[in-house]
């Protein structure tokens, strides 16, 4: 379990195509406190540590989260937002984030405000996943590349987040333009709302 509180952007140093999976090897400032089989959130997606050498480690993404996740688009130099499982002795500073990534997203706005950042994105409508809770509420809470953030200007199958600077400087999100396509992971709490209603009829 996650907070969506990003810790730092690794940097992909290796990808290797394995049958369906594709095995992505990282670098970033806390290799040497990982161990094998730790979870570690990459751009929202939690994957296990299979590996690790020197200052990088290796997680496999299996086809089934390729298929959900930007992590297949990938390519060496890329900067992927990473945090370590959430201790649970301490504040939750962003909100309960699972890893386990619902869709992807295209971004199709990009507008400043006044020294913060408007992004819009616009993800695929189904109105039966929108039933079980796959969906944004104004003021509620997104995860979007791992990043917790809350929703502004919902529609049926879009939503604005807007990002600070330091948000901009400190995740993927400097490197997000028009056309880019992110992780999207909805709200755990929205989807138990909505499966209760489900069962109550």
């Amino acid at each position: 379990m996650f907070s969506g509180i990003v810790e730092e952007m690794a940097t992909v140093v290796d990808i290797i195509h394995d049958g369906g999976n594709i095995d992505i090897t990282l670098t970033c400032s806390f290799t040497n406190e990982l161990k094998i089989d730790q979870s570690v959130s990459h751009n929202g997606v939690c994957l296990t540590v299979v590996r690790i050498d020197g200052d990088c480690y290796t997680v496999t993404a299996m086809r089934e989260t390729l298929d959900r996740s930007n992590l297949g688009l990938l390519n060496v130099g890329d900067k992927v937002n990473v945090e370590r499982s959430m201790l649970m002795n301490g504040r939750l500073d962003g909100h309960i984030v699972q890893g386990h990534v619902d869709c992807t997203a295209r971004c199709t706005a990009k507008e400043d405000a006044d020294g913060s950042t408007y992004f819009t994105f616009e993800y695929e409508y189904d109105k039966e996943m929108a039933r079980r809770g796959y969906f944004t509420v104004d003021k509620g809470s997104v995860t979007v590349n791992g990043v917790s953030l809350t929703v502004c200007n919902p529609t049926e199958r879009s939503f604005q987040v807007a990002i600070i600077p330091y948000t901009m400087a400190n995740t993927n999100f400097c490197a997000i333009e028009v056309g880019t396509t992110v992780n999207l992971e909805f709200d755990i709490l929205g989807k138990y709302i909505a499966r209760l209603r489900q069962i109550e009829g």
